[in-house]
Parts: structure tokens; C-alpha cells; sequence
């Protein structure tokens, strides 16, 4: 995701935005095989006098037929964060024999300390604490699942790998096994501006207080506790711009075989996250499957575009077979699932995607390397020995980009590409014979050399439609520094030939007859990539795409899933209703683009409590000038229960010079009228071949 929609707020990242049970309309299932007892707030004890807030689901009979438990653990306020998707999804668990735990993470909503990072180890000891505490209670059988989307779906993979002795099996969606490579921070090695917007969400939303209906008077000795302590997430993370240990931890690619409970992994070609389910699916050696929807960054079975899934239903199946015993089928599956994208008109947003589902029994699927070779005349089937472009692309292409990871909740993703095809160097087949159908990772392949010693190097892969539109289907992000490795990058020499190759995002795609298939390659794409610091000109003199060709097997089978369903929503009323302002332009030499979204307010009915958020920002950059880039972000939420109200304001500004970052940032706490907190910084980071 890159500032232009992150800055939306956190509403999209962790918790979902408000549910519209008419748009999509799931089955709202109200009536359940188990009646449903909901504890709303809960201490559970840790060994060092911590204590964890939890909000659990039960069968009204839990007590005396004890049931597996299944846990979701985050930091994203069970109280008045996630409250939304949680009415979805943890009470049709237990409605069909299931208890539901959801736990602040140390440092969040109601529970005690403070945060001080993603995925510490205090967080995932914590979670070892939790998943041993569920397991002793007199409702549980002693079997626990694990599940969470993004955040959630981190930890449940990291947790895993430690080998709780209760945990039985994992449904982890949207996360990653490699914290350095598929994150919001980093892609190829090169800076992600998606980065920026996360911290100055995270930020603001770990400002945020207790509810003092649930810890009492001392609710404003930890709000204040927490403000004081936590440091500035951003300037921390620039601190390591290699794949150095800092991100291995937390990364179980580096040893897949600490995880030894069975995994389900579940995302969407239109999220950022994809990647990581096929490695998991080759390198885990546990029973595991695959599922991947047309899905942006949510759960699917309220997920857009369309059309969502049964979620709920498959993930019972899951937890019948691995919590419960029961033999039911569920490992005769595909090992993957995945849903071949058509071909449609280029937009930035859809309500639904065509396409069809198909079964791949194995992974790595049995394709065909489809090789297209680059020429002075575009991509063909045999190599041009003439062939030499120069690609040095104006330092704001890259406005039809989209966010790095959409949540589909609006005009979020990539646009008709001509724009920035126009000023990339591009490569066409003629028009195809026949269809081509790709499942699997598109890899550039190329001979090159640059006049500088830093450059990066974008690849789009792209659906030309017969009328000039273009679709984006993929693409990828190489740091030409990071070329041989992320952890330990050296500057090219200029002049000098070498050979990179660069994988592109996987994808399931259909190119019908009479469309052209592009290769679009750049050096710059503004604002999700932050530029290297020089201009550099980079000359290709030959080069490969592969495509994953998948063969289509006549009649081969297609797989059902469910209709999805839903538990009811949680009641709440807009008090406010905020709509996004977006302005681009040219101002004083420089393009900017401006966005925000207006005030905006909503009352969680049930607890009476009113939720305010407001966003905007600004980046900017010349075309001709990488250290003119900058980018500015405000956010501001608001908590408020009759005369008492809590505000936290972030203002955060980033900018470049040829060898440091710059981070300035303001964090003001007001409760009520009066200013109870003010912190700022104002950090200089040394650029690190980046």
C-alpha cells in the first residue's frame, strides 16, 4: 500500500471498515447448532504480574462439554478496534462448537504494558503463555487453533514455530514467512513508502487509551504510560535497510521445519501478502493447503472484489479435522486452490473479478516456462543479439501504481497503466494466437549495466487490451545493490555488465486471444518506491521473461466452495460520515499528489462509544531531482463517551539527502480540551545503499 491510501486509516489496515451486510451479502446466519455466551473482558495472568485482556465466545454448555479453543491474538483493540469483523466471525465459530478467544497483545486495548515493536519476543512468549492458559480452563478440551489475518496471521505462523505444546493447527491469511522480503517495508530491497503510512497509523493507534469503563481510574496512568514509552516505529525501522537480524526474527522461512503443526494459508491476488503461500506450501513439511481468491487485504468472506467465500464453513472443516479428530476429508482437497483471473477492462477498483477456480494437487504446480525474449521489436519467441534500451524514467512515474496492499474498500488499486507505460520502456508480443494462462511467479531475466553505482529497477507485467488499455497483472521491485544478496548488497559498477534477474508478484491470470502481453520496465515508481538517491541511467542489452505457463487440462475438475456466511453484525450508527479527498497537479516544478479523508465518526452502539478518525498527506517530487521527494502525514483519532473524550494527533514528515533520511514527527495527547502529552523527534538515519 503506498501513502496515497494507507493514510486512509487503520480502519483499513487492522480493523475492518464498517461492514455492509448489503454490499457484499453474505448469508447473515443468526441462529446457531450452540447457543453463544460471550464473556466482553477478561484478565488472563501472565508469569510477571502482566495481565492480557481478552474478549471470549463460548457454548452456552462450554463448562460441562469442554470444546477446543481457537485464538486470535493482536494488538488492534478487541474493545472498540476489531469490533467489527469480530461480530463476524467469532461467534459462528462458537455457534458450531468452538470457543473464541481474542487477546490484546501486551501494550494494547485493556491489557497491561506497553508496546514496543511488530512481532517481539516478548509478544510471542506472551502468546505461549495464552495458548498454555486456554488450554488449562475448564471450557477447553486442551486443543488450540491459531488464526489471525495480517498481523494475526503473522504471529499465528511465528507461534507456531515455537511449538506450543496445545497448539494443534493454524489458519494464517494475508501474512508472510520472510519479514524483510514480503512486508510493508521493504520489496526487492528497495524502500517502500507504504512503510511511512503503517508507522503513522500504528503510531497514533498505540496512543490510544483504555477504556476506563473496563480498567477504571487507572486508565489514565497507562495511556499516559504508553505514550511516554513507545518509540517512533518509523524511525526505528529505517534503522535496518538490510535483511539483517532484526528481520530474520519472526521470519520462519528461516527454518521451516520448527513449524510442526498443520497449516492452512489463505490470501488474495489483490493483496500485498500472496507470496508467501506458495513458499509455504513447497518448504513446509506439515499437512498444509493453499487457498487464494481474487481478494483485496481482508477476510473472504466479506472481502472485495467479489465473489467471496464460504471462510467460515472451510475453516470449521479445518479445525474439525486437526482440533476435533474428525476424518473428514478436508486433506483430499488441493493442495492449492486458486481462483485464474480474466481478463477485464483496467480500474482501480472492482466489485467483482471473473474468473474460475481450479485444483493444483501439488506445489510447484506442473507448468511450462513460457520464455519471451526482449528485442528491439518487443517480446518474441528467439533472442535479438542488437538489442540495447536505456531506461531512465522520470522520477514520478508510477501515479497508476495503486496502493502496495489494497483493502478493496475503495479506488485503491492499480489504474490503466498507458500513462506510466508511455514513459517506461515497454516491450509487446504481437497479439496472441491462442490464450495464455500463468499460475505462479513471472521472473525477468536481463543483462545490464548502469552509470551509476546505485539504480533500481521496476518490471510490470501487463494485459494490453486490443483498444490500447492497460492492465496491470504483476509486478516486481529489484534494489540493483541487492542483486546477489539482501543481506549483504554492494553498488554496481558503472559501465559494468551483469545479470539479474527479478521475480515479479505470483499470479493467476488469463491473457485471451487478441491481447498483446507487456513487460513495462522503469527505474522509478513514485510514491510506492522511494528513489535511490542519483539519477541513473540503466542500459538492458538482452534479457528473458518467463511466464509460468499452466496447462489447462480438458474437463478438468473445478472446486466448489461454500456460499459465505456470516455470525449478525455489531450495531453501530455513523454519527459522522467522512469521504476521501484526493488533488494532483504540478506546484512550483514539483508533482504532488494531496489525499485525506474528512472527520469522521462512529458510535459502537452496545458500549456508547463514539470512534473518530481523520487523515491527510501529501507527497511530492520533480521529475528530474530523486532528493526533492517528500512526504508529509497527519492523523488524528478521537475516543469519546459522553463528557469524556481523549484526542491523539500525529504529524510526521520524511525526507532525503544523498546519504541520510530524515524523520520529524509531532505527537500531541489531548484529554478533553487539555494538552496532557506532547512528544517529539527529529531523527537523521544513514541511507544504506537504499
Amino acid at each position: 500500500m503506498d501513502p496515497v491510501d494507507l493514510y486512509r486509516g487503520l480502519r483499513q489496515y487492522g480493523p475492518a471498515v464498517h461492514f455492509d451486510p448489503m454490499s457484499p451479502s453474505p448469508s447473515i446466519v443468526a441462529q446457531f447448532p450452540h447457543r453463544v455466551r460471550e464473556i466482553p473482558h477478561l484478565l488472563i495472568p501472565l508469569a510477571d504480574g502482566t495481565r492480557l485482556a481478552a474478549r471470549i465466545w463460548l457454548p452456552e454448555d462450554a463448562e460441562s462439554h469442554p470444546v477446543p479453543a481457537i485464538l486470535e491474538y493482536l494488538p488492534y483493540r478487541k474493545r472498540d478496534g476489531t469490533w467489527e469483523r469480530d461480530a463476524l466471525t467469532h461467534p459462528w465459530f462458537t455457534g458450531h462448537g468452538y470457543a473464541a478467544v481474542r487477546v490484546d497483545i501486551r501494550g494494547s486495548g485493556e491489557s497491561d504494558g506497553v508496546l514496543a515493536d511488530e512481532y517481539s519476543q516478548q509478544e510471542l512468549d506472551d502468546g505461549l503463555e495464552v495458548i498454555a492458559w486456554i488450554a488449562r480452563q475448564s471450557w477447553c478440551s486442551g486443543a488450540v487453533g491459531m488464526m489471525g489475518i495480517s498481523w494475526g496471521g503473522f504471529n499465528a505462523l511465528q507461534i507456531a514455530a515455537l511449538r506450543p505444546p496445545a497448539l494443534k493447527a493454524i489458519i494464517t491469511l494475508c501474512s508472510t514467512d520472510d519479514r524483510y522480503r514480503d512486508d510493508v517495508h521493504f520489496m526487492g530491497g528497495a524502500l517502500l513508502t507504504a512503510k511511512f503510512g503503517w508507522a503513522s497509523v500504528f503510531q497514533v493507534f498505540m496512543a490510544h487509551p483504555p477504556d476506563p469503563a473496563l480498567v477504571g481510574d487507572r486508565w489514565r496512568e497507562m495511556w499516559l504510560r504508553r505514550i511516554d514509552a513507545t518509540p517512533l516505529f518509523l524511525a526505528q525501522w529505517l534503522e535496518h535497510q538490510r535483511r539483517d537480524a532484526y528481520w530474520k526474527h519472526g521470519s520462519v522461512c528461516e527454518d521451516y521445519a520448527a513449524i510442526a503443526c498443520p497449516v492452512l494459508a489463505i490470501g488474495g491476488w489483490t493483496d500485498g501478502y500472496t507470496n508467501a503461500i506458495p513458499r509455504l506450501l513447497a518448504n513446509l513439511t506439515v499437512p498444509r493447503l493453499g487457498l487464494i481468491g481474487p481478494w483485496a487485504h481482508r477476510y473472504p468472506h466479506f472481502a472485495l472484489p467479489a465473489p467471496q467465500i464460504g471462510f467460515l464453513q472451510e475453516a470449521q472443516r479445518w479445525w474439525d479435522r486437526w482440533l476435533k479428530g474428525i476424518d473428514n476429508g478436508v486433506m483430499d482437497e488441493p493442495m492449492l486452490r486458486a481462483w485464474i483471473m480474466e481478463s477485464v477492462p483496467p480500474a482501480p477498483w472492482y466489485a467483482e473479478r471473473p474468473g474460475r477456480w481450479i485444483g493444483e494437487p501439488v506445489w510447484p504446480a506442473a507448468t511450462v516456462p513460457h520464455r519471451l525474449f526482449l528485442t528491439a521489436s518487443g517480446l518474441f519467441d528467439r533472442p535479438d543479439a542488437s538489442l540495447a534500451r536505456v531506461i531512465c524514467t522520470p522520477q514520478s512515474l508510477g501515479a497508476a501504481a495503486g496502493s502496495w496492499c489494497p483493502f478493496g474498500a475503495g479506488p485503491d488499486g492499480p489504474d490503466d497503466q498507458r500513462d506510466d507505460d508511455a514513459r517506461s520502456v515497454v516491450f509487446d508480443t504481437p497479439p496472441l494466437d491462442a490464450a495464455v494462462e500463468i499460475l505462479g511467479a513471472p521472473v525477468v531475466e536481463l543483462e545490464l549495466a548502469s552509470d551509476r553505482p546505485q539504480a533500481v529497477l521496476i518490471a510490470r507485467l501487463c494485459d494490453v487490451h486490443p483498444d490500447g488499455a492497460s492492465l496491470r497483472v504483476s509486478f516486481g521491485v529489484l534494489n540493483l545493490a541487492h542483486r546477489n544478496s539482501h543481506e549483504a548488497p554492494e553498488p554496481l559498477v558503472p559501465g559494468q555488465r551483469t545479470t539479474i534477474r527479478l521475480q515479479l508478484n505470483d499470479a493467476g491470470f488469463r491473457f485471451p486471444p487478441g491481447h498483446r502481453i507487456r513487460l513495462a520496465l522503469s527505474t522509478t515508481y513514485w510514491p510506492m518506491v522511494w528513489p535511490v538517491a542519483e539519477v541513473a541511467s540503466v542500459t538492458v542489452f538482452g534479457g528473458t521473461l518467463i511466464l509460468p505457463e499452466r496447462i489447462r487440462l480438458p474437463g478438468e475438475a473445478q472446486p466448489v466452495l461454500p456460499a459465505a456466511e456470516t455470525a449478525s453484525p455489531a450495531a453501530s450508527t455513523v454519527l459522522v460520515e467522512g469521504r476521501s479527498q484526493r488533488e494532483s497537479g504540478i506546484d512550483a516544478g514539483a508533482r504532488f499528489a494531496r489525499f485525506g479523508e474528512e472527520p469522521s465518526v462512529v458510535r459502537i452502539d452496545d458500549i456508547g462509544l463514539d470512534i473518530g478518525n481523520e487523515s491527510s498527506g501529501e507527497c511530492r517530487i520533480r521529475d528530474d531531482d530523486p532528493l526533492s521527494a517528500q512526504a508529509e502525514l497527519r492523523r488524528v483519532q478521537t475516543v469519546q463517551r459522553g463528557s469524556w473524550q481523549v484526542r491523539a494527533e500525529l504529524v510526521t514528515r520524511i525526507s532525503a539527502t544523498p546519504t541520510t533520511f530524515r524523520v520529524q514527527a509531532r505527537l500531541t495527547a489531548h484529554e478533553g480540551d487539555l494538552l496532557v502529552r506532547e512528544r517529539e523527534w527529529d531523527e537523521t538515519i544513514k541511507r544504506d545503499l537504499l
